[in-house]
């Protein structure tokens, strides 16, 4: 009888609870590096190392348990990884697959490489730089003998700098990200003038910060795929998302889409996953509307909006996960229901830990009461407004796209009768 397959995952949040309770079904041990021992993964995992996740010495302690380790998120230092993995430490996805992944500017320019649809951008910085004179002025002010010496060109020109300008062909509004650290709403900025503009160079370093044109869309996508060792790349369902302040509030599996839609999200996966020899689950979220489907942004891992596969599908993203982790082949997943709703719920307001009340039980006992639900309580310490504090995900019966939409959004309203939307 051969020996249990064991992995180690650096953190400890939902995303690393969702895998150790997948790990328990399939019989693989799961180790997780996390700081707190308040963090979700903790009492599922078949072991913790409590140091920060960018504590190498920690994470080779980590390696030492397992076969292989994994990612929760992006913000991980791939220099400092290096002699883990020169020293014989296998990490899926491999650091060279991650590196162009780990921030929005490399995503960026990953994408241009490819060829692959995603909204115009420049680096923040680009509008602090003076626009080109015209070449008939740059003659003027040239290299004729007996210029000024000090390069002063015309007199009299107002020595103050240039205000911040959009590059041409842009215009407002624009949305600004910050390259790293972003996420649920948090490093993004919308600005619609100037003032915006130069408000926003006031309080960032523009070294870190991307802008990108303002993408009209009709609807938000996202799909999560799958590449194995062998090259083999699977989709889940592509589904619509829904945000609320730029966090996501509900996703509905499947997206009501066109066949060559989805075979254009399949390709570009497809795409994607192979340039990079990427092994490991991987999300992709679109924009779509009259400019096609536009890719918004890439994670490195298993995602929100493939949350309802647990129920809803033949092999959940997290089975998928430790699947190709373990280096099994990944396996194709259907839905096993018409569709799914699966909705967020986000901290309606701020509770401490010691609140008798910081786990809204009565909340999610009316929750558990609605027909069909399957509640996924992450069981944070406390709460704070917005926070993803759990979810839950109503299975859905009619055939029908535009009935069962029709049904999902009937649903999604006797969840916010329990759970309300917090203020945005």
């Amino acid at each position: 009888m051969g020996a249990t397959p064991a992995i180690g995952i650096v953190g400890g949040g939902q995303l690393a609870a969702m895998l150790a309770e997948a790990a328990q079904r399939q019989g693989v041990a799961l180790h997780v590096q996390t700081p707190s021992d308040q963090d979700p993964a903790v009492p599922l995992a078949s072991s913790v190392v409590f140091a920060p996740l960018g504590d190498v010495t920690a994470t080779a302690e980590l390696a030492r348990r397992c076969t292989a380790i994994s990612f929760e998120n992006e913000w991980l230092d791939p220099e400092a990884l290096a002699p883990l993995v020169a020293s014989g430490v296998q990490m899926v996805p491999s650091l060279e697959a991650l590196r162009p992944l780990l921030c929005k500017r490399s995503q960026r320019e990953l994408l241009q490489r490819l060829h692959l649809p995603s909204p115009r951008w420049f680096p923040l910085a680009q509008v602090l730089a003076p626009p080109e004179p015209p070449a008939e002025e740059q003659e003027r002010e040239g290299g004729s003998s007996g210029g000024d010496p000090d390069g002063g060109g015309a007199q009299g020109r107002d020595p103050s700098p240039p205000l911040p300008a959009l590059p041409e062909g842009f215009g407002f509004p624009v949305m600004a990200k910050a390259a790293t650290g972003g996420y649920d709403g948090r490093g993004t900025a919308l600005l619609r003038s100037t003032a915006d503009l130069e408000a926003l160079l006031a309080r960032v370093d523009p070294d870190g910060w991307i802008v990108e044109e303002f993408v009209a869309f009709e609807q938000e996508l996202a799909v999560v795929a799958a590449r194995d060792s062998q090259g083999e790349v699977v989709l889940f369902p592509l589904v619509q998302t829904h945000q609320h302040a730029q966090v996501c509030d509900w996703v509905l599996a499947p997206a009501d889409s066109s066949h060559a839609l989805e075979q254009a999200a399949r390709n570009i996966a497809a795409s994607l996953l192979t340039s990079l020899n990427y092994v490991g689950v991987l999300a992709i979220e679109f924009f779509y509307g009259p400019q096609g489907l536009l890719i918004n942004e890439l994670a490195p891992r298993t995602h929100n909006s493939g949350h309802y596969t647990i129920e809803a599908c033949t092999v959940s993203q997290f089975q998928q996960q430790l699947r190709v982790v373990t280096g099994e082949l990944a396996l194709e997943s259907d839905l096993v229901v018409p569709g799914a709703l699966m909705v967020n719920l986000l901290g309606i307001d701020q509770r401490r830990s010691d609140d008798p009340m910081a786990d809204y039980s009565a909340r999610r006992e009316a929750l558990q009461a609605l027909p069909g639900a399957h509640l996924h309580w992450y069981g944070k310490a406390g709460s704070s407004v917005g926070r993803k504090l759990g979810h839950i995900t109503l299975l859905l019966q009619e055939q029908d796209p535009v009935a069962r939409r029709r049904e999902a959004m009937e649903r999604l309203a006797a969840v916010r009768q329990i759970w309300p939307l917090p203020p945005s």
